[in-house]
């Protein structure tokens, strides 16, 4: 293996960019945005482009692009994170339809931004595959398909294991899932294109620059004040080190290994022409990719939580996870099993209590955030763009009403709990996949257990 770390696989193969000027002291504008990931790039552009006279100053700590942004598994779906059935109780059918309708259309709003702007971030919509590798995998992602069927707009199609292999041949696959609303994207180019796209419209991405505590009317520096009307936390999985934020999401980490390129004849093989993303039934679950210069990249758990909601400075993996991670790889893809590891890193995304993501505005404080995206951040972060957008200039829009606005979790608990609980819930979905993988038939008791504890 050649690189470990280094942020991300994606940045090592762009190179890290440029680094752009800090904060200088203090500064007036309209907005400020603390985070210069896709949630603050997308709300920056889409204020520009709906009032283009706006001030608005983007705070980075690092680079734009270097949290989530600039290290995930390219994933452009169209995943309600949290499920559609937690706004029934709240909304109503009708609004957690639209939240499912608004999803699917930010994935052709993301393919369609990404063109205009002429930004080549190596899309390709094929749509997004889940293959089910045993008896109970199989079990519970038919029951999942009867049961996202049962929504419209879902487009999900049950697919057995003659039909997968058609698109892709997943070792031991008994069948899978199908969706269209899905595409495979190059996580860094876009978080990189839509830096220039901001900056083109007239906004200052400050790199550099760590901004310790928020607040009416301004967000505090190292390096001077930033003084705005609106004030926009997107900070992801970096949140807990704000303060007064240190329990409002859980920085989960998530690991990522990718291949040198396979030849053509290992795709003649495997097929996956179109290049759906591709995940799999299981607790602990993995999430590939086929890149557009033919590697695969493999993603899945490692180290789940570091103690103290710390989080890392360069995305290096630690040994056992890229053995586990490359074993798994292998296990799905034995042809590969020759071709040698490129590159490992790793990186947090924001986990709220309830596991559901939010966008929130107060106009009396000019305070808002978006974020808590468990890992579905890449489409996600653009909805929550446009409507942040919406709701800053106060435009009354469809998006305003989706139910995800203005939904708020109960905190995290403190130490050590947290770190027991976390550890100890993915350390039960092992368990559960390894009781699974011996052939049962049904779902372990241990995985629904951990479910009712983790509020999932």
């Amino acid at each position: 293996m050649t690189g470990n770390g280094d942020v991300s696989f994606w940045w090592r193969q762009l190179g890290l960019p440029a680094a752009r000027p800090p904060l200088s002291g203090d500064l007036d504008v309209d907005v400020c945005i603390v985070g210069a990931g896709y949630t603050g790039l997308w709300t920056a552009y889409y204020l520009k482009t709906l009032q283009p006279d706006l001030r608005i100053a983007i705070v980075e700590q690092r680079f734009a692009g270097f949290g989530a942004s600039g290290r995930n598994g390219g994933w452009l779906v169209n995943s309600v994170t949290g499920g559609r059935q937690q706004y029934v109780a709240t909304h109503g059918r009708d609004a957690a339809i639209a939240q499912q309708v608004a999803m699917n259309e930010t994935v052709d709003e993301v393919i369609g931004v990404a063109a205009a702007e002429g930004i080549d971030a190596d899309i390709r919509k094929g749509g997004e595959l889940v293959v089910a590798r045993n008896p109970a995998q199989w079990a519970r992602t038919q029951a999942e398909v009867r049961a996202e069927q049962s929504w419209p707009h879902t487009d999900v199609e049950l697919w057995d294991a003659a039909t997968f292999g058609d698109r892709v041949r997943v070792a031991g696959a008994r069948g899978g899932a199908w969706q269209p609303h899905g595409a495979r994207i190059h996580p860094a180019k876009l978080a990189r294109g839509l830096a220039a796209a901001v900056e083109r419209r007239g906004v200052s991405i400050y790199e550099d620059t760590r901004v310790a505590a928020i607040e009416r009317g301004r967000a505090t520096t190292d390096r001077g004040t930033v003084r705005a009307e609106a004030v926009i936390r997107a900070t992801e999985g970096f949140t807990a080190d704000l303060a007064g934020e240190h329990r409002t999401w859980l920085p989960m980490n998530s690991s990522m290994i990718v291949t040198d390129p396979l030849s053509a004849s290992f795709w003649d093989d495997v097929g996956w022409a179109d290049a759906a993303t591709l995940g799999d039934a299981a607790h602990v679950y993995m999430y590939a990719q086929r890149t557009a210069d033919d590697r695969i990249a493999f993603g899945g758990r490692g180290v789940p939580y570091r103690y103290g909601s710390r989080v890392d400075t360069d995305g290096r993996t630690q040994p056992r996870t890229i053995t586990s991670l490359t074993a798994l790889l292998h296990d799905f893809f034995p042809a590969a099993a020759d071709v040698p590891i490129a590159h490992a890193w790793s990186g947090v995304f924001a986990v709220p209590r309830d596991w559901s993501p939010s966008v929130r505005f107060d106009p009396a404080s000019g305070l808002g955030s978006a974020g808590g995206y468990v890992g579905t951040g890449v489409a996600t972060t653009n909805l929550a763009g446009r409507t942040l957008a919406d709701l800053v200039l106060r435009r009354d829009t469809d998006l305003v009403r989706l139910p995800w606005v203005g939904h708020s979790a109960r905190r995290w608990e403190i130490e050590p709990l947290r770190w027991l609980a976390v550890h100890g819930l993915y350390a039960a979905y092992g368990v559960a996949d390894r009781i699974e993988s011996g052939g049962g038939a049904r779902t372990s008791w241990i995985a629904h257990a951990a479910d009712l504890i983790a509020g999932r």
